[in-house]
């Protein structure tokens, strides 16, 4: 239904409990390299080891593949720098949500690839640096799949 993308993901825990979500949420699973893990880690094992076969992943070399991959979609990034709230988004089936690395975040580079209005942003306390991104990352898939009346779901 949705396409999650993990932009050079760092932590391999939060990769696996990703990864689970993606295999009970329906969801395609990207991550694009240099990965900061091998995808055999065992902590990524460890996490989604009795979901692994449930979930499509999909590694892409770098992010213009990646880009190549998911061309005509729509794409939103979440970003502690994005102006629009979750929430307030209609989202459809095919949307793309793409997270980047745990101890920075997406490049600006990247984030300017993605249109203002596709520019996230979670709500949180003032002063916080950010939540942490698998559970950013569930907030945002059940939000989208809510408004999809939980679609493919029991």
């Amino acid at each position: 239904m949705f396409d999650i993308v993990l932009y050079q993901p760092e932590i391999p825990p939060n990769t696996g409990n990703i990864l689970r979500l993606a295999a009970n949420s329906g969801c395609r699973l990207n991550l694009v390299k240099p990965l900061g893990f091998s995808i055999t880690e065992a902590a990524v094992r460890r996490a989604g080891m009795d979901y692994a076969e449930l979930a499509e992943v999909v590694v892409h070399e770098n992010w213009t593949d990646c880009l190549s991959t998911l061309a005509g979609r729509r794409i939103f990034a979440l970003s502690t720098r994005g102006r629009i709230r979750h929430d307030s988004v209609a989202y459809q089936p095919g949307d793309v949500f793409l997270f980047g690395p745990e101890t920075s975040g997406l490049p600006e580079a990247v984030l300017a690839e993605i249109p203002s209005a596709q520019r996230l942003r979670l709500p949180m306390v003032p002063g916080n640096r950010s939540i942490n991104l698998s559970n950013t990352v569930a907030i945002l898939v059940f939000e989208a799949w809510r408004q999809n009346d939980f679609a493919g779901g029991a």
